[in-house]
């Protein structure tokens, strides 16, 4: 990785950018192929799978068989891998259930708030470079617990036109409704517009490379709902003389290997430290089967040298990772400074991958500076939270006079009239109780 040090405030900008795809070209590639599958259905869809996935596929869902046969493929051990991690998944994410809390506002005004699921979710599960059957554990998992009645699956096939088993197994045991052998930017768009054959959901989960996070964008315009802008995974470690140099290469390593799209980021008060991680980084590199693709993701990648830790962590809040590591001596004060981070993994212990499979926080997260402002997934993503009131008489003339005071000002006469019919209706019967009791 490139080593910088101490970057000037204007530099530090140019130092946070992704590296990127022209987005007028992705967004004019994108509509056109939505246009098309609006219009043709299963017929598109078909046509680009084939064209990019499997060049012999002839349908599109993965009938129940097929996916009951998967279980069988799958080795005993990686079975209770995926388990495992299910179970704890399940933990976490079933701790988020919120209990309904009535709160009276004022007298006779009670108000509070319940939640319902999303009736219909589709989860989009990579499987391009590498299957990530983890992914399906992350998304269905929640949606089962929030109670969705549907939950679609697409992923991409591979060249014989078959879906990996691992994912198979995992969207057998977690719930997943309907399979689909889809991916891209087409799988994106049969789930916001609906085909012969893939349902029409109400909102898209899961990550992907930049042409799956510009469908899911483009899906918000034709009114289906997105998780998060969800990209090219990306990494940053703030690492101080304490640290395992092996440690952060290969936390740098895991992320790199995603493709070479994704980006990893070094930051570090030591130059003992980049030093010796950066000669770690060569010699991990050399073990992996996907070293091409990491080595491709290390050239967008960079070691950054800071005067501080508080000056890191001010880098790492503008950049807004995905993950961040803080692989240092005493984490808990620096992790109270973090702002803008998908997931937080505290310690020289802690690393990302335990995130990705099985420590039980969702890794469905924002990238591309996103967790400036969003949050990764979690149970509230596929439920809404409808609020609810009840006003009885006593709420009707405690809160009724300001009511029409405001209506009024702002020139919306109807609205007044909704309350004034009430308190004239409320006060006629006070005054006939009065002149009953006399």
């Amino acid at each position: 990785m490139k080593t910088i040090s101490n970057p000037s405030q204007s530099k530090i900008r140019k130092l946070a950018e992704r590296p990127m795809i022209r987005q007028q070209k992705l967004m004019k590639t994108v509509e056109k192929m939505f246009y098309n599958i609006h219009r043709k259905g299963d017929k598109a869809v078909l046509a680009y799978s084939r064209q990019f996935d499997c060049p012999v596929q002839k349908t599109l869902e993965v009938d129940r068989d097929t996916v009951e046969k998967a279980a069988s493929l799958v080795p005993e051990r990686l079975k209770q891998a995926i388990d495992l991690a299910r179970k704890n998944i399940e933990t976490f994410h079933r701790s988020q259930r919120e209990e309904i809390r009535k709160v009276e506002t004022a007298p006779g005004v009670v108000c509070w708030r319940e939640s319902r699921p999303v009736e219909r979710v589709g989860i989009y599960v990579p499987g391009g470079t590498a299957p990530l059957f983890s992914t399906v554990l992350m998304l269905a998992v929640p949606a089962r617990i929030a109670g969705c009645s549907e939950i679609v699956l697409c992923s991409p096939p591979g060249k014989a036109g078959d879906i990996h088993p691992a994912i198979l197994y995992a969207a057998a045991l977690t719930g997943v409704t309907r399979i689909f052998a889809a991916g891209g930017i087409q799988a994106v768009g049969a789930m916001t517009f609906g085909t012969e054959t893939i349902p029409k959901v109400n909102k898209i989960f899961g990550p992907g490379n930049q042409y799956v996070m510009a469908a899911k964008r483009s899906a918000q315009y034709y009114g289906v709902a997105i998780d998060m802008p969800a990209g090219p995974s990306e990494l940053v470690v703030i690492a101080d003389d304490s640290c395992h140099p092996a440690f952060v290469a290969a936390d740098l390593l895991s992320q790199a290997e995603h493709g070479p799209d994704s980006q990893v980021i070094l930051l570090s008060d030591s130059k003992k430290v980049i030093k010796a991680v950066n000669g770690e980084l060569e010699l991990q590199l050399q073990t992996l089967p996907r070293k091409e693709l990491a080595a491709q993701a290390l050239k967008n990648s960079k070691a950054i040298l800071f005067d501080s830790m508080e000056e890191c962590l001010d880098f790492s809040n503008f950049y807004a990772p995905e993950h961040l590591i803080l692989a240092v001596r005493n984490p808990a004060p620096l992790s109270r400074g973090v702002t803008a981070a998908g997931s937080v993994f505290l310690g020289h212990y802690s690393c990302e991958s335990a995130g990705d499979y099985a420590g039980g926080t969702n890794h469905t997260l924002p990238t591309g500076g996103y967790a400036a402002a969003y949050s990764g997934v979690s149970l509230d993503s596929f439920i809404k939270k409808i609020t609810f009131q009840q006003l009885d008489e006593e709420g009707v003339v405690s809160i009724g006079n300001a009511v029409e005071i405001m209506a009024e000002a702002e020139q919306l006469t109807a609205h007044r009239n909704a309350m004034s019919l009430r308190l004239a209706v409320v006060e006629n019967y006070s005054k006939k109780n009065e002149r009953d009791d006399e």
